[in-house]
Order: structure tokens, then sequence, then C-alpha cells
């Protein structure tokens, strides 16, 4: 897949510190892609499967500035930034939605104190008694200001770099906007979130500047690697494969018998080989399927039910496409650029 080094090299952002700068260096060592930081004081790498592609480290804002005016080439952040920071430059392009970490959602959360208030209704009627706007602590200005205009409700935007979750407590907002994971930290500085206030669901992306993919074909060939092997990593993770061996008359009757069940078909069907043994006068067949994780202990009743032995289950590491349907979306997308 990969071909020889091109002269030009390319660069990618990844988020320098917290969970999702751990997770962007997992989920890219899974995906075949390990990052190689020879003094984790620096704020670059290499990615040895990729020598044309040089990783740097950014803070996850910083990655979409720089993609965006072209400094950088590629980046992985969260669709929460990226959604803030984006507006209506299209020289942003998302090349995957939904790489599988880094999962929150922009809410709105207010004081527990406000006993009157639990929805969205409750807030513009709770608003609209005030003799001021509406006082809102955010990082997310943009999006908090279309949402608010939206439902109707004048509002004061407080942007505000550091923690959000005190300013209520000190008078300085009386509610927030921010994004939120497991919950725990608003419960803890007693802030709850408000239904119907569900702004943004989120999770890392991966996304790239259009101009460079438009103009230059070694970028492009880049960016069908990364989605390549994203897609099939992505695709693997919940998949065992599974190996038995039955008997029968010919492959064709195997597979009608495997066909009759609901869990044990595969990705376009199974894999039916014969076995060559000593002494038995029935043929033997090995059997290799693709199956869900989730679904393993059913597969394999399902092959001892119809006289599959001697099980054998496998981890999968990828599944590839035929053509990756992101990355076919993406020259449509680059062509429909003006």
């Amino acid at each position: 897949m990969l071909s020889e080094s091109n002269t030009e090299t390319y660069r990618i952002s990844l988020p320098s510190k917290g969970r999702l700068a751990e997770d962007c260096l997992e989920f890219l060592a899974a995906s075949g892609l390990r990052i190689y930081k020879p003094n984790p004081r620096q704020y670059e790498a290499v990615i040895p499967a990729l020598p044309d592609l040089r990783v740097l480290f950014q803070r996850a804002t910083d990655i979409v500035t720089s993609v965006m005016n072209g400094s950088v080439d590629f980046g992985i952040t969260g669709l929460d930034v990226v959604a803030e920071l984006q507006g209506h430059d299209q020289e942003i392009i998302l090349l995957h939605e939904s790489l599988g970490f880094g999962g929150c959602s922009l809410n709105l959360a207010i004081p527990e104190t406000w006993d009157n208030v639990w929805a969205i209704n409750d807030l513009k009627v709770y608003a609209s008694k005030l003799d001021r706007p509406l006082r809102v602590a955010t990082k997310y200005p943009n999006l908090a200001s279309k949402f608010f205009e939206k439902q109707g409700i004048t509002t004061q935007l407080i942007a505000n770099e550091g923690t959000l979750e005190i300013a209520p407590a000190i008078g300085y907002a009386d509610m927030i906007c921010d994004v939120v994971s497991s919950g725990v930290t608003l419960r803890d500085n007693r802030l709850r979130m408000l239904e119907g206030g569900k702004i943004l669901d989120s999770q890392a992306v991966l996304i790239a500047n259009a101009a460079t993919l438009r103009k230059q074909p070694e970028a492009l060939r880049i960016a069908r690697i990364l989605i390549e092997y994203f897609e099939a990593h992505l695709q693997a993770r919940d998949k065992l494969a599974v190996f038995a061996n039955m008997r029968g008359d010919s492959p064709e009757s195997i597979a009608q018998l495997i066909f009759d069940n609901t869990t044990i078909v595969g990705l376009q069907g199974p894999t039916i080989s014969p076995v060559i043994v000593r002494n038995d006068e029935r043929q033997w067949f090995a059997v290799n399927i693709i199956v869900p994780r989730s679904k393993l202990y059913q597969s394999i009743n399902e092959l001892r039910a119809i006289g599959g032995s001697g099980v054998i289950v496998l981890p999968v590491t990828y599944i590839f496409d035929e053509e990756p349907p992101r990355y076919t979306r993406l020259i449509q997308n680059l062509q429909s650029i003006p």
C-alpha cells in the first residue's frame, strides 16, 4: 500500500496532552501507525510506517487553526472544537467523523438549586424574568450563540478558557456551556445538565486542509492511507475469526447448513476448504467465518449444532474494504469545492 518515500514531507497534528492525547496514541498504534517519539519532551515525532508524514503535538484548538491556515496538512482532534472554529471555512475537510474515542457532548449545565428549571422551556421562562441577559460561561461562544439564538434566549456569553464549573458558584456566570463526558465534575460542583440542552455530540475526528488535498496528489495518497488503516481497524475491533472442522458431502452442503443460521454467515459468506485426513470415509471441511465479538458464544453453539468441532477463535486486526467509502466520499467532496 505504501510507495517509496517522496521528497515532500507532510504534517499531521495530534493532541499534546490529556486523555484525548493518550487515546489518540493508542488508537494509532492499534491501527498499525505507531508513533515513535525519541524524546518525550519534544513536540515532534514520526510514524515509521509513514515516513512522509511528520507528527506535531498541539493543543486541540490549535490543531484546527493550523489545519485551517495550511501550516499543518492533517489533524486529529475533537469534533467539538472543529465545529466551534470552522464556521463556513471550506479549507477544513472532514476525512473521518467517528474515530471511536474522545467521546463527549457539549451541554448546558445549571446550578442544582434552580428547582424550577429542568428543561429548555423552563430556562426560557427563567431568562424572561431576568432584568438582564442570562450570563453563560463557555469555551464555545460560536456554538452556544447559535443555540441560544435558535431558542430565542437573550444571553451574555462569557468566554473563559479556564475551569468553567466554578463560575456559577462565584457569581461569574449564571450557568455554563461545556463538554461533558461522565458528568462527575458537574455533580461535584453542584451542577446538572439541562434537558434539551445538548448542543453537540462529539468524538475524535480526522481533518485535513482541502487545498493541500486538491493540489497535491501525494497528500491525497497519504489521506487514503490514513482512512484505510483507520477504517480497517475500526471494522475489525469488534470482530473475531472462528475456525472449525465439519463433516459433509461438499462445500455447498456445508455452506447451506451455515446459511440456515443467523450468526455464522460471515462477512460475505463462509470460507470452506477441504481437510486432508487419514482413514475416514466421510469428507472433512475447514470452515472460517468472521463473527461479532458480542455473539461469539452464540456462534460457537450454532457451529456445534450443525456438526462443527475443534473450534478455534482468533482476534481480527484489520478488515480492508475493496474501496474505502470515506475515501470515495472525500474525492466527491473535493470536486464539489469551488
